[in-house]
């Protein structure tokens, strides 16, 4: 099953940088090398065993897409999935960029009018003053320009979790039935006492679902160094928990009153940080030639264990209970791979 998925914008915004880093296990350090794209670069991304990811790499300059738009648009932006559209949070050029984006969006609508559209305001680090109003600036700019086409907008960088988030975000939207795999990852938390538990894809790291949240017990919070920070709420959508904010890599918001919802006290930005360190290490592994297997962490506050669930998939099981062990961790999980593979096999069929 092939998902075209579209990746725009004007040249030099970061399209090629953020594809390296999420598809090519490349650090960021390593994504000024890369050069400008050259028209077209389509890449044949597996994601999910049979789910394979057609991503069109189109180059910014004006040449290019004045013919994207004047003489390639049905080639362009026929039977699209997903359009992921960059923008530089500090363009010079704002009007222009809109106004190609306008264009775009305009084609698509014609050609895939029931595709998925991405909005990222890339280079966050770079904004000047305040991100967190930068980004709110920018939001209601380009959701002006969309008319009413639904959008999503994130605010990236490549220097942070932030990019792990929204691509999570993004591909999710690709795989059928994820709200189904999440059920079951809740089941595998019950079977484990788990606070938490979290489905990686192989390659990416990119979160594929999760576990719903655990009912609160009466016992005191207990904090953990990796996973804490102040508190949050959750959404869910299609099987991915979406934290809500209240601080994180943006500047600090009120606090949550019903803070005492999440007596464990994790990190709203968990996912996408563990995606963002996991990459980091097996990048490190590859440079002394060592493979990447598996991962166990037991601290004082939580255990954690990181391990393949299939054969495209990793897991991530979370425990605050001290009196469960890793072994018996890794033989829930070695029990629930059969049905997970029976379950991705289902999911991407249907």
């Amino acid at each position: 099953m092939k998902k075209k998925v579209l990746l725009m914008g004007a040249s030099g915004s970061g399209k090629t940088s953020m594809r390296s880093l999420i598809f090519s296990n490349n650090p960021a350090s390593l994504t000024a090398r890369l050069g400008a794209t050259i028209d077209v670069e389509q890449n044949h991304v597996r994601f999910l065993g049979d789910l394979i990811l057609n991503l069109w790499d189109c180059g910014g300059q004006d040449a290019f897409m004045d013919t994207y738009l004047a003489l390639q648009a049905s080639t362009i932006f026929q039977h699209v999935g997903v359009l992921i559209y960059v923008f530089e949070v500090e363009s010079r050029n704002m009007q222009k960029d809109l106004q190609y984006y306008r264009d775009c969006l305009a084609a698509l609508q014609r050609y895939s009018p029931d595709a998925a559209v991405f909005l990222l305001v890339h280079k966050m680090d770079l904004a000047r003053g305040s991100r967190a109003q930068t980004l709110e600036r920018r939001t209601a700019e380009l959701q002006q320009a969309s008319g009413d086409v639904p959008v999503t907008v994130f605010g990236t960088s490549i220097y942070d979790e932030s990019l792990y988030k929204a691509w999570s975000r993004i591909v999710h939207t690709l795989i059928p039935n994820a709200a189904v795999l999440s059920k079951h990852l809740t089941t595998l938390a019950h079977a484990c006492s788990a606070t938490e538990v979290i489905l990686f894809e192989r390659t990416t790291f990119l979160v594929i679902a999760t576990s719903s949240p655990p009912p609160a017990p009466h016992a005191p919070p207990m904090g953990s160094p990796a996973l804490s920070t102040p508190s949050s709420s959750h959404t869910t959508t299609n099987g991915l928990r979406t934290p809500t904010f209240s601080q994180g890599s943006l500047p600090a918001r009120e606090p949550d009153p019903d803070a005492g919802a999440d007596p464990h006290r994790l990190s709203p930005t968990r996912y996408e940080r563990t995606s963002e360190l996991i990459k980091a290490f097996k990048h490190a592994c590859s440079r002394v030639r060592e493979e990447f297997h598996s991962l166990e962490m037991e601290l004082d506050e939580f255990t954690a264990v990181l391990d393949e669930l299939t054969k495209n998939t990793y897991v991530l099981i979370v425990v605050h209970d001290p009196t469960i062990e890793t072994a018996a961790l890794r033989m829930n999980i070695r029990l629930a791979r059969s049905k997970f593979e029976e379950l991705q096999g289902d999911s991407l069929i249907s």
